[in-house]
C-alpha cells in the first residue's frame, strides 16, 4: 500500500535532497525524485552533489517539468575546483541558485571522520583528499578567493550555504558574508555532528538575518545527534520565520527523499509545531531564498 504524502507538502520545496547521478549510492535519480516530487503536489526541489554541479541537470528537469520549480547549484569541494572564484562564477552564470561552501574537502569534515580516506553511507568507493579545506590562513584571515566568492554570490543575489565548516569559520563567515552584502545566509544542518552548530551561536545568527536548517538526517538512525521532540524545542525558540525544515536524505539505504519530508513534517507536528509553522519552514522561507 502506497502511504499518500502529507498533505502540507503541497507548495513545498526542499532545499536540500541528493539523487543519482553520483559517486554515491543513491536512493532514486533526478527523474524518480521528481516523481515524487509531483506526486507530493511540491513546488520543486534543489538538487546538492558533493561531487559536481548539478544547475546543468536542474536545467534539463525544467525543460522537461517547467511547472516545476528545480534548481542546481555548486559545492565549493576538491571535487569541483575547490574554492575557485572562476568555478563560481561559470555556476553562477549558468544559473546556481546556491553556493555550498565545502562539505566532504571541509577539514572539519575530514575531523570529524578521521581524516582518513572516507566510505561515506555504505559507499562501495573510497575517496582520497588531498587536504582540508578552510576558509581562513593561518592567521585566520578569510581568503581572498573567499571574498572573491562572497561578492559574486552578493551581485547575483543567491544563497550562501555554510556547507560543513566548523562552527567557528561558520562566524567569521557570515560576519564577512554580510559586509559582502550578502543577502541570503543558510546556515547549514545545524544539528548535525559532522559541523554542529552550538544553540547559542544559532541565536546570533537569526539575529543577524540567517536562516537555519533544521535537517531531518541529524535525527535518523545514521547519525543519532538530536531527536525530533529536542528539534522541534529548537525552532521554537528560534522561531520558523528563520528555520527552514530539510531532509538531506537520498542515501541508498534510507527512505526516498520526499517520503523522509513527509515523515518529518508528521514528526514536527506531534512534537508541537503548528501547521503555519511548518508551512513557513518548507513553503514560504525556501521560497524567499530562492527569490520566488
Amino acid at each position: 500500500m502506497n502511504i499518500p504524502f502529507h498533505p502540507l507538502l503541497e507548495g513545498a520545496i526542499e532545499l536540500h535532497v541528493h539523487s543519482a547521478p553520483s559517486l554515491f549510492p543513491r536512493k532514486q535519480t533526478d527523474w524518480e525524485l521528481i516523481e515524487d516530487i509531483k506526486e507530493a503536489k511540491m513546488s520543486g526541489v534543489v538538487l546538492k552533489a558533493h561531487e559536481a554541479q548539478t544547475v546543468d541537470r536542474a536545467a534539463l528537469i525544467r525543460e522537461k517539468e517547467p511547472q516545476l520549480r528545480v534548481y542546481g547549484g555548486i559545492v565549493c569541494n576538491h571535487f569541483t575546483g575547490g574554492l575557485s572564484p572562476a568555478t563560481v562564477d561559470t555556476a553562477i552564470r549558468l544559473g546556481a541558485k546556491i553556493i555550498w561552501m565545502p562539505t566532504f574537502s571541509a577539514e572539519e569534515h575530514q575531523r570529524y571522520f578521521g581524516k582518513k580516506k572516507t566510505k561515506f553511507f555504505n559507499s562501495k568507493k573510497s575517496l582520497k583528499h588531498s587536504y582540508g579545506l578552510e576558509i581562513w590562513d593561518e592567521n585566520r584571515s578569510i581568503l581572498p578567493e573567499v571574498h572573491e566568492i562572497l561578492d559574486l554570490i552578493a551581485e547575483a543575489n543567491i544563497i550562501l550555504a555554510t556547507g560543513h565548516l566548523a562552527a567557528k569559520e561558520v562566524d567569521v563567515l557570515v560576519d564577512a558574508a554580510i559586509e559582502h552584502k550578502v543577502e541570503k545566509i543558510l546556515i547549514q544542518h545545524t544539528d548535525l555532528g559532522i559541523a554542529r552548530i552550538p544553540h547559542e551561536l544559532e541565536k546570533k545568527f537569526v539575529k543577524k538575518g540567517c536562516i537555519l536548517e533544521k535537517c531531518y538526517l541529524a535525527c535518523s538512525d545514521d547519525f543519532n545527534d538530536i531527536r525530533t521532540e529536542e528539534m522541534a524545542e529548537t525552532i521554537k525558540i528560534l522561531g520558523a520565520d528563520s528555520c527552514v525544515m530539510v531532509t538531506d536524505y537520498g542515501q541508498s539505504h534510507n527512505i526516498p527523499p520526499v517520503r523522509a519530508l513527509s515523515r518529518f513534517v508528521d514528526d514536527m507536528l506531534q512534537a508541537g509545531l503548528s501547521d503555519k509553522e511548518i508551512t513557513k519552514m518548507i513553503v514560504s522561507n525556501p521560497k524567499q531564498l530562492l527569490g520566488l
